[in-house]
């Protein structure tokens, strides 16, 4: 049900250094960019936070380049410029395809990769994707700069070891060898939450991931063994029932997610042949 928008502060920072340090002196800001999830909170009632820190001028976050062998993606790339990106398009075009499912033209040209990241959603569409990629999320804070690889980023539900005075600056991936694979099932191709997303590598070692189907995205590691020692795809199934834990909510059902979990593995281990 809509409600009238709680009172709130917004500030702005021109510069990271900046940005760290409202974060540091203000205690409970939230950084906010593309604010596709934060405005449909607003809409309804919720109260993501009353004091928000817009990013949208830190153009250097925007970036998209390598460093050494890594593809280099900052927090502020949006899902439409992934999609133009030549380097994503040549590295990681799993990531693509995710981002050209993300919502309407609308979502895309606002939405952004380190928002989804930070926002923390088991649907959220790039996660599969950079679970397999075995990605690094890079953190910027008081204390400089760490990397967290992305599989030890998540501790439970929309909650993750970034600090409150750290902002997500980049996530930073690895050469992916093999042929990449992503399906998004929902209510329609595109503009849907997902339902349930596979993310998939096949090369000298087979990576699965899925998203909707437990508290965080979850790579399917027992599977992925299953399918990596030759026991064949009817005992990665096996497997895969046993690390996934989905739920009935308003988009969809457990027993649903569990079938098309299965339906997406066994459709990445055909294609991908």
């Amino acid at each position: 049900m809509r409600t009238a928008t709680a009172p709130f502060t917004l500030r702005r920072a021109r510069t990271l250094d900046a940005a760290l340090k409202i974060l540091r002196e203000e205690p409970g800001t939230v950084p906010i960019a593309g604010c596709t999830d934060v405005y449909v909170a607003l809409e309804f009632g919720g109260v993501p936070g009353s004091r928000y820190l817009d990013l949208t001028r830190l153009t250097a976050l925007k970036r998209i380049t390598t460093r050494e062998d890594r593809l280099v993606i900052g927090a502020l790339a949006t899902y439409t410029e992934l999609q133009k990106s030549r380097l994503v398009r040549a590295r990681l075009p799993m990531l693509v395809e995710a981002a050209r499912l993300v919502g309407g033209a609308q979502i895309q040209n606002m939405g952004t990769v380190g928002g989804n990241i930070a926002n923390g959603s088991p649907a959220g569409d790039t996660l599969p994707v950079l679970a397999v990629a075995e990605a690094d999320v890079v953190l910027a804070g008081p204390d400089g700069e760490r990397r967290v690889p992305f599989h030890s980023f998540y501790t439970g539900y929309r909650t993750s070891v970034r600090r409150p005075d750290e902002l997500i600056t980049a996530v930073e991936v690895p050469p992916v060898i093999g042929k990449q694979w992503f399906r998004k099932v929902g209510m329609r191709a595109a503009q849907a939450i997902s339902k349930v997303m596979l993310a998939g590598v096949r090369g000298l070692e087979t990576k699965l991931a899925l998203g909707s189907v437990a508290p965080t995205v979850v790579r399917l590691t027992r599977t992925e063994q299953a399918l990596n020692g030759g026991a064949g795809i009817e005992a990665a199934l096996a497997a895969l029932a046993g690390e996934i834990t989905p739920i009935d909510d308003l988009r969809s059902t457990a027993e649903y997610r569990r079938s098309v979990s299965a339906n997406l593995v066994r459709q990445f281990w055909s294609g991908t042949a």
